[in-house]
């Protein structure tokens, strides 16, 4: 499946009238009944997550940054897939230069997520280290 692209957006709070962030990040044509995107919050994740109506499935703007983490790590890797899937259907031959771009594309993406993944490790286990000490 292609990348998509899904954006938070400013909706009105119920309660003030004030605008506020979106919880969940849609993409823009979703977002042009509900409300002003934040480009700033742009984000591409892979089409199998966005949902009919144009939201980002799965995933909840919260307080832990590290939840946001997790949920970047496992877009990185469907998108990852879905090139793989891909590159696979196309023939040596004449498609052979698409083929290679795809799986460049996959590698950097993997790359990308086992960073991520890495980063987050690397600070569990210095929350560890610091509860024991």
């Amino acid at each position: 499946m292609p990348d998509a692209f899904v954006y938070y957006f400013l909706v009105p709070d119920r309660a003030t009238g004030k605008l506020v962030s979106s919880k969940r990040r849609a993409t823009l044509e979703a977002i042009k009944s509900k409300g002003e995107p934040l480009m700033e919050s742009r984000m591409a994740v892979d089409a199998s997550e966005v949902d009919a109506s144009g939201f980002l499935v799965g995933r909840l703007g919260g307080a832990d940054p590290t939840d946001e983490l997790w949920g970047e790590i496992r877009s990185l890797k469907l998108r990852a897939d879905s090139r793989d899937r891909e590159a696979k259907q196309l023939t040596e031959g004449f498609d052979r230069e698409r083929k290679l771009i795809l799986c460049a594309e996959s590698r950097e993406l993997r790359g990308r997520a086992e960073k991520l993944q890495q980063l987050i490790q690397a600070a569990d286990k210095h929350i560890l280290a610091a509860f024991r000490a």
